[in-house]
């Protein structure tokens, strides 16, 4: 499509266990079979097509098989629970509170299979040129072949293949401090820092200068920034839904690294993630995309950030004395503040 990565990046042995519909909901039937039935009931409040949600399943399994809890390397946050998160959870809550202005059901299609797949690799070791992400871009080139297994064609529903890739792109999340310009130019602004999807239009302007005139394009641009508002739409929910996000990202963040949470190295890392890295995630690199994610989520944004400053300030101060022992101290401590688990 417009990005061109669907090549860079062939099928693996999950593509191959994994080819259909079919074959995902037989595995979700014995393992998950609530994935389905939350899934489909997203699809039919909204008239949804049947074509979205055999592709929403059809990734959500392969993401349980190949990180989640069906397979052998089990990731703490990127596994099929978050797929619920956004694809249920919080697009519920979206399209509920934007009412008559809410996105419509070919948009929503697009979003629930955005849930379900654009976590889907996550041990990508090949990047692409430009600031989308390895993983996401072989997140891309395995969901559009999804869409192709799922009944959708290139040509005629151009419109969603170009959704999904623009909405997985921009989702592409960059830790690295915020800066306000780029400083090898004064005109262009450094997108590093939060979702790409907030300066996905940018990119888009240099890489691509002729997308305006696409109105697909124009769709997949604006469709990225509410993805990509669904995605961290954690700041805005129940404070211990934060926390317990936030436990989940640094267990995988410690076993991606290879760090034993019983183990002292894990210790400072652990703080640092769960005691000021929570606060620039939060205040710093969080910026809502999208008019609709802000007008749901951001009210509960603005109620967490005290509580966020609250938690670090208790953190430092637990462990200003004496830091802890491992990383599972800091996470209990984390939940003894918080209520999550």
């Amino acid at each position: 499509m417009l990005l061109g990565y669907s090549t860079l990046y062939p099928a693996d042995a999950i593509e191959l266990a994994l080819p259909d519909a079919a074959a995902a909901r037989a595995l979700l039937a014995s393992k998950r079979p609530d994935l389905v039935e939350s899934l489909s009931d997203v699809a039919t409040r909204f008239a949804g097509d049947p074509r979205a949600l055999d592709a929403a399943v059809l990734g959500a399994a392969r993401l349980g098989l190949r990180h989640g809890s069906f397979g052998n390397d089990q990731h703490a946050y990127h596994n099929e629970t978050h797929v619920l998160e956004v694809g249920q959870r919080r697009l519920l809550r979206m399209v509920e509170g934007m009412g008559e202005a809410a996105p419509g059901p070919g948009d929503v299609d697009m979003l629930l299979v955005f849930a379900a797949c654009h976590d889907l690799r996550q041990r990508e070791t090949v990047d692409v040129p430009g600031p989308v992400g390895g993983n996401e871009a072989a997140s891309i080139a395995e969901t559009l072949r999804i869409l192709t297994a799922c009944g959708f064609d290139r040509v005629a529903d151009r419109a969603q293949f170009v959704a999904i890739e623009l909405m997985i792109a921009g989702s592409t999340f960059d830790a690295r401090p915020v800066v306000v310009e780029d400083p090898a130019t004064d005109e262009l602004p450094n997108i590093a820092g939060g979702a790409l999807a907030r300066g996905l239009a940018l990119w888009l302007d240099s890489a691509l200068p002729r997308w305006r005139a696409d109105a697909d394009a124009r769709r997949g641009e604006r469709l990225a920034r509410v993805a990509a508002d669904l995605d961290t739409a954690n700041v805005g929910e129940d404070f211990v839904q934060l926390c317990e996000t936030a436990i989940r990202l640094c267990r995988e963040r410690e076993m991606r690294f290879g760090r034993a949470l019983d183990r002292p190295e894990s210790a400072q890392p652990c703080l640092d993630f769960l005691g000021v890295g929570q606060e620039r995630y939060f205040h710093e690199l969080h910026r809502f995309n999208s008019r609709e994610g802000e007008r749901v989520f951001g009210p509960g944004k603005l109620r967490n950030g005290q509580r966020v400053r609250e938690t670090t300030a208790a953190m430092l101060a637990k462990f200003e004395a004496q830091g802890p022992a491992n990383g599972d101290q800091v996470i209990s401590a984390f939940s003894e503040l918080t209520g999550a688990r």
